[in-house]
């Protein structure tokens, strides 16, 4: 996410690096290349040369205090302009009616479907409601049922009318089918087109006028730059939308909607989608969104996703098992479920300061505990529940079983019995009661 920025962003602060304090003379290249960083990852040139006047004003005479360098320093002031640029602070979201009714709109290709079927996970999940998805997209038959899909795969109802080519008709109905199931919350997913047209604008502003949506949500696909910051322009002078959307956040964007996008059209992002899985849709926070760019990770969004998949219970369970030394594969396994629950990898590790800059290169697959759990599947459920009788033969059955090789086995074994004992000795320490659930801290990937 946004790399070839934060490298660019890094070369900038590298020209402060050695100087006393900030100068008019000293900052100059530093802003010039601020501004040269924001322009190649597609944020217009105004704005970007209004930011970094911005930045050049407030740090021109900024007194440096011996335990922060002017590049600290700078990185601090970026930090906060860059946060103010993406609206400064998390935006409200309106998920209250009878029903609540939120209107998704944006062009096709942009995940617009993908984002209604995850916003009604994330209100079934988060907010504790009971959603309702539309299907309004009368053009592709395969938005419906790419709709009917995901609703069946996150226990959503969704409202269908395939033969019905009147989209305003189809979300009247669904708004007094809600009313009448208890629904309290109407996703209305929209049609969209490969570009901005006339006939799509008058229909999803009819739509708007007939059902009177607490929230219009638009939707962005970060990847396509400054043309989303121009489409979601368009867009809002003809629906006054409430909030913006940026998906596709894990592929190669460049990062200029995200920056930009707020300042263009005076509305907030709310939401960050990237991914097909259904529960990786995150609230947008400027300044966790202005760490992240800045490859200071986001250790607090890091800390949310581990406690939504946190298990009280299970977390009692193992931590008692924990101090009577009998932690055990099966334990193990169930703490790899609930770190992928948790969602992409690479993405994940980019949220622990400092981890993001050094794993930017690196291939890092969801994939990434496969091999281990083979190696725990190959195992009978008496060797899982008790590691202590496995021996070289069992080592070896259970090699062939999971089709690796006797020394990756080993490898792996001999790092369970180290973090075995680590827990041990922390435990003797009193240190479990101050810990997260879990005990993956020393494990390593060992293939």
């Amino acid at each position: 996410m946004f790399n070839n920025l934060q490298d660019k962003l890094d070369s900038a602060f590298k020209n402060l690096k050695g100087q006393g304090r900030i100068t008019e003379l000293n900052i100059a290249t530093t802003v010039k290349e601020i501004r040269r960083a924001l322009v190649d990852a597609d944020v217009n040139y105004k704005i970007a040369k209004e930011f970094t006047d911005k930045i050049k004003d407030k740090a021109v005479g900024e007194k440096v205090i011996n335990a922060v360098s002017p590049g600290q320093l700078m990185v601090k002031i970026v930090k906060d302009e860059l946060a103010e640029l993406m609206g400064g602070e998390e935006a409200p979201f309106n998920a209250k009616g009878n029903p609540a009714i939120i209107l998704i709109a944006g062009l096709q290709g942009s995940g617009k479907t993908t984002f209604s079927g995850k916003l009604a996970n994330y209100l079934k999940s988060q907010k504790s409601l009971n959603p309702l998805l539309v299907a309004a997209d009368i053009y592709r038959p395969a938005a419906m049922e790419q709709l009917r899909v995901l609703g069946e795969q996150i226990g959503v109802e969704v409202h269908l009318e395939p033969e019905n080519k009147d989209a305003v008709s189809i979300a009247k109905a669904a708004v007094a089918s809600a009313k009448s199931k208890n629904k309290n919350v109407v996703i209305i997913d929209t049609a969209g087109r490969l570009a901005v047209d006339e006939e799509m604008m008058n229909e999803v502003a009819n739509i708007k006028n007939a059902v009177n949506p607490q929230e219009i949500l638009f939707v962005v696909d970060s990847m396509t730059g400054q043309d989303a910051v121009n489409t979601a322009k368009t867009f809002n002078e003809r629906l006054d939308f409430s909030g913006v959307v940026l998906t596709k956040l894990d592929g190669d964007t460049r990062g200029g909607a995200a920056i930009s996008i707020k300042y263009t059209v005076n509305k907030p992002i709310k939401f960050v989608s990237n991914g097909e899985k259904m529960d990786a849709l995150d609230v947008f926070y400027p300044e966790r969104m202005a760490q992240r760019i800045l490859g200071m990770g986001d250790i607090t969004s890091l800390v949310e996703r581990a406690q939504q998949q946190f298990d009280e219970e299970q977390a009692k369970k193992i931590e008692s098992k924990i101090r009577k030394n009998k932690f055990d594969f099966a334990d193990f396994k169930a703490q790899l479920e609930m770190i992928k629950k948790m969602g992409n990898m690479k993405d994940l590790l980019g949220m622990i300061p400092g981890v993001g800059k050094q794993i930017k290169d690196l291939d890092i697959s969801d994939d990434s505990f496969k091999g281990i759990e083979a190696i725990i599947d190959s195992m009978t459920l008496e060797e899982r529940s008790n590691p202590d009788l496995i021996n070289g033969s069992r080592r070896k059955r259970i090699a062939q079983g999971c089709g690796k090789d006797i020394a990756e086995v080993n490898a792996f074994m001999k790092q369970f019995e180290q973090m075995r004992d680590m827990m041990k000795n922390m435990n003797k320490m009193g240190a479990f009661g101050k810990m997260m659930p879990g005990g993956l801290g020393g494990m390593k990937k060992p293939f």
